[in-house]
């Protein structure tokens, strides 16, 4: 491991007011996304619209980092370099997601666990010589009254751990992202809880992989209400809840936690954010590293015209400055307008 190269990719991604873009959706997941728009999934079409984010005019003034998806890693930009180069042009640092998907828990089929240590450190080293910087691996734990299981958090804790201790040994900077997940009726107090007992298990995990905490992002779920339960909590107690919650399990040592936006709507995201900086100080950077909440307004504009391209970076380019603010907590609704 090399700590300088560690230090200068978490120089370069952990700015305030810039977050990362996670653009590193599955084959299958993109083409939900675009059959959304009616527009038919293929290698070009993905490139088209991916290239339309990457290419936004400024974006970089609000953007740190993109996730990108393995075929994207490979693909040629709009003027020809690839677009891991076309990003560091405009001092945006590529990663790559390289967990191969979640598949059923042995002994506990209702649960999931992360896959993709075999062979990592040599596609790790592949990545870099391809231009990525840092990487990303999704734990997902679900939320009802009997799940995650001791189990399962664990597994994929150590999962996490692995994974984050190759990444350095890599010279790559690791995401550590344990999703607990919106889906279901769960309460604010149940997220609460889970989320807690999940992060103190992860660094507990990192702590024994001797990963350098220092040189590493974590990407959590905020405390949040299920979708489907009655009382949504408001603005300011899932701001509280979840501040609460980092302050007693994640250590200082942390150079930034960038949330993931799990579902929220993209106005409701920004303001969650907005609400844990605002008047705060914390040990840490919060950011964050949206999906779906900075790209659904984008994938609207564009519905597949290249007439159109203009318009949707025109709505990347709001979101992302709007979440850039949140950074700060410097967002306001009227500026949604």
């Amino acid at each position: 491991m090399d700590a300088n190269i560690l230090a200068k990719t978490i120089e370069d991604m952990v700015i305030n007011g810039r977050g990362i873009l996670a653009a590193d959706e599955s084959t299958p997941t993109m083409t939900k996304r675009l059959q959304s728009i009616n527009v038919e999934s293929t290698e070009e079409t993905r490139r088209t619209f991916r290239n339309a984010l990457f290419s936004t005019p400024n974006i970089s003034d609000y953007i740190s980092g993109v996730i990108l998806f393995e075929e994207t890693l490979g693909q040629k930009s709009l003027n020809g370099s690839t677009i891991p180069e076309a990003l560091t042009e405009q001092g945006i640092v590529p990663g790559i997601k390289v967990d191969k998907g979640a598949i059923s828990l042995s002994s506990s089929a209702q649960e999931k666990i992360t896959q993709g240590l075999d062979g990592l450190s040599e596609r790790l080293a592949m990545y870099r010589e391809m231009g990525a910087r840092f990487a990303k691996w999704r734990a997902v734990l679900p939320i009802t009254h009997t799940f995650p299981s001791e189990y399962a958090v664990v597994a994929n804790a150590q999962a996490l751990a692995r994974y984050a201790s190759i990444c350095q040994a890599e010279n790559i900077v690791p995401i550590v992202e344990p999703e607990l997940l919106m889906d279901g009726d769960h309460t604010i107090e149940r997220c609460e809880e889970v989320t807690e007992c999940t992060l103190h298990v992860v660094f507990h995990a990192l702590y024994h992989n001797n990963v350098s905490l220092e040189h590493m992002v974590l990407k959590p779920n905020m405390v949040i209400s299920g979708k489907d339960c009655k009382k949504q909590a408001g603005v300011e107690e899932v701001a509280e809840r979840t501040v609460k919650v980092l302050r007693r399990t994640v250590p200082a040592a942390v150079p930034s936690i960038n949330f993931l936006s799990g579902g929220q709507s993209d106005e409701l995201a920004t303001e969650h954010l907005n609400a844990m900086n605002h008047g705060r100080q914390h040990p840490w950077l919060l950011s964050f590293s949206y999906g779906r909440a900075l790209q659904a307004p984008a994938l609207k504009a564009w519905s597949g015209k290249d007439e159109n391209i203009t318009a949707a970076q025109e709505a990347l380019f709001k979101r992302a400055k709007l979440n850039g603010a949140a950074v700060k907590g410097d967002y306001a609704q009227a500026m949604e307008s």
